[in-house]
């Protein structure tokens, strides 16, 4: 089981990870972002890392953000990290565009509740 200190980097890996792929893509349309390598490749390591610090909740990412859909994220990790030269450019476009914001916000939902709980000790 992670301890509070590993979630709690977990979930800052999660939220800053996001911040970074909505800089990234800050001015970029979907045609722009397929033609761009770096910002592919970015924002790629960024939802690898995203992906790679749901890993690390374990079996609490359920317990501290319910309802999200662990094992497709768990296995885009897994695309990124030993598939990588089948990547699906619009599954990263849709996933940085739209998925990512969703799990930040819950990643701070949840960081908020486990600070709380330290605040409260």
């Amino acid at each position: 089981m992670p301890s509070k200190r590993d979630r709690l980097t977990a979930l800052h890996h999660i939220i800053e990870n996001t911040a970074c792929v909505e800089r990234y893509l800050i001015g970029m349309d979907r045609k722009e972002f397929e033609q761009n390598d770096w910002a592919r490749d970015a924002i790629e390591r960024c939802i690898e890392q995203v992906c790679e610090a749901v890993v690390r909740l374990g079996e609490q990412a359920d317990e501290l953000m319910p309802g999200q859909p662990w094992g497709d994220i768990r296995g885009m990790g897994n695309q990124l990290r030993h598939a990588y030269d089948r990547i699906d450019v619009d599954v990263v476009w849709r996933t940085a565009k739209a998925r990512l914001q969703e799990l930040a916000a819950e990643a701070r939902r949840a960081l908020a509740r486990l600070e709380g709980d330290t605040a409260k000790r």
